[in-house]
């Protein structure tokens, strides 16, 4: 049998010697020193390539409530929200976070590519509201708005987002013809309950009082009406002084006209005049609840914000600038007698609410349709919309009470100093007024948008028409939590 190499070398030469310990050690720590040294040589340069090439780092987080507290100086990437299943209705709750329907669109239909989850209080939101001529700009926002002219807004009253432009609601003109024209800003908030608190939080951004969160039933000025932080007037009264800043008095400073078309108002014989109200610390007979069988009357004070602001309810211009809904064809003939801002109010008859304005009458969005069919079409074909127009269909707030009772709220919702202090869960999460959505239309729009999945709400409405004008933020509209609108939302012109 042959012997292996190794037995004839021993046979021959004998055995090799072993290294000793302390030869082994110094090869080792030689073998070990040459491997760092030619680890460093290569792996710089590979971390090197790897920064320089490396793509931006794009996080998908988990859409939260939007009624969920701020996080401080917390961002996230506009990356739109996983494909939905259903939408739903929203629950009632003393103070809930905003309904599941709010991260959810209606079934068969897509998130706008424009749009990105928010959460509540996030500062500068997603990063794109813009400055639209010398506003004031949410931090880190560079684009632009466009260069809108004439606004014009439509507020129905005391519906939910559910019957109000999902599934459930009964306006397909709504929610058919005109959403296929623009976009639908699904979670689109009111700051309160009720309507009048949300029509002068969007002229003005005052929060309510106690008397205006009661669509003030008895006409009578704010007292002390002390000053206090965010440029609130502090008091208790639904008649705000003349020395109350609104989104009408600053159009007029920069000569842009303004108009109010409240339906009821001077349109025939028996109708209320121009620029109605009652008369200082009288009771407004409009503002009580409607008895079973009885009539509403064909005009409602609260359903007129413009007239709790003492500038405006005592000026001259307001019997010529906050008229009845009849005047608004006329207006729209040419882009010259358009107003740069019109707010356009239907009467109770007509206004969504689902309380029928008297026995045997149609209520709700079924009453609501017949308004908005014989109204938009002509702010849709009118020149000034054409050519640089924006149109806006919300409401004021959703029901605080019932079956789709909602005081959800976002983008920071502020405790309102005027309301009593608020306790338990709502220290955390501040009741607002409800998802209610909002419809826009214009020619800077893409038809067919789609749904908008960014929070906003009215405060977040009269920022917006605020930069489009180039404008000085007022009330709660200049909070670092309330951003206007996208400026990728307008896309189409």
């Amino acid at each position: 049998m042959s012997l292996d190499p190794l037995r004839r070398w021993e046979q021959r030469f004998g055995a090799l010697p072993l290294p000793s310990p302390l030869i082994w050690a110094l090869l080792v720590g030689a073998f070990l020193g040459f491997g760092v040294l030619m680890g460093r040589a290569t792996g710089r340069e590979a971390v090197d390539t790897l920064a320089s090439s490396r793509a931006p780092l794009k996080v998908l987080v988990a859409q939260g409530s939007a009624s969920a507290a701020p996080t401080s100086g917390s961002t996230a990437a506009a990356t739109p929200p996983p494909a939905p299943e259903a939408e739903t209705t929203p629950e009632a709750s003393p103070a809930p976070p905003a309904p599941s329907k709010a991260s959810t669109p209606a079934a068969g239909k897509t998130p706008s590519s424009s749009s990105s989850p928010t959460s509540s209080g996030s500062s500068g939101g997603s990063g794109e509201s813009s400055t639209g001529g010398g506003g004031s700009s949410s931090k880190g926002s560079a684009a632009k708005l466009p260069p809108i002219k004439h606004v014009f807004v439509v507020m129905l009253d005391d519906e939910p987002y559910a019957t109000a432009f999902g599934p459930a609601s009964a306006a397909k003109y709504l929610t058919g013809t005109l959403e296929k024209q623009g976009e639908l800003l699904l979670r689109y908030y009111a700051v309160a309950h009720e309507g009048l608190g949300d029509g002068i939080a969007l002229l003005s951004g005052q929060g309510p009082t106690e008397a205006t969160a009661a669509d003030c039933p008895t006409y009578s000025g704010i007292t002390p009406a002390g000053s206090g932080s965010d440029g609130q007037v502090l008091g208790q009264g639904c008649v705000y002084p003349s020395s109350t800043q609104t989104l009408m008095g600053q159009l007029t400073a920069k000569h842009l006209a303004w108009k109010a078309y409240v339906e009821g108002l001077d349109e025939g014989a028996g109708t209320a005049s121009a620029c109605a109200h009652p008369v200082s610390g009288a009771a407004d007979p409009s503002a009580a609840v409607l008895a079973p069988g009885a009539s509403a009357p064909g005009y409602q004070t609260w359903r007129n914000p413009l007239v709790y602001f003492g500038s405006i309810a005592g000026s001259p211009v307001c019997m010529s600038d906050d008229v009845g809904t009849g005047a608004l064809k006329g207006d729209l003939a040419s882009e010259k007698s358009t107003a740069s801002f019109s707010y356009i109010a239907p009467g109770p008859c007509d206004d969504g609410n689902p309380t029928p304005c008297a026995p045997g009458r149609v209520a709700g969005m079924v009453a609501a349709e017949g308004f908005l069919k014989k109204v938009v079409p002509e702010i849709l074909a009118a020149k000034a919309y054409k050519q640089n127009g924006l149109l806006a269909i919300t409401v004021d707030d959703a029901p605080a009470t019932g079956e789709y009772a909602d005081s959800s709220s976002c983008c920071g919702q502020p405790h309102f100093p005027n309301l009593p202090a608020a306790t338990g869960a709502a220290k955390l999460s501040p009741a607002g007024g409800g998802q209610v959505g909002l419809l826009l239309l214009s020619p800077f729009i893409e038809k067919g948008g789609g749904l908008v999945q960014e929070t906003y709400d009215h405060f977040s409405l009269l920022s917006t028409i605020e930069q489009l004008f180039g404008l000085e933020k007022l009330g709660y509209a200049g909070l670092a939590e309330v951003k206007s609108f996208s400026a990728s939302l307008f896309s189409g012109g």
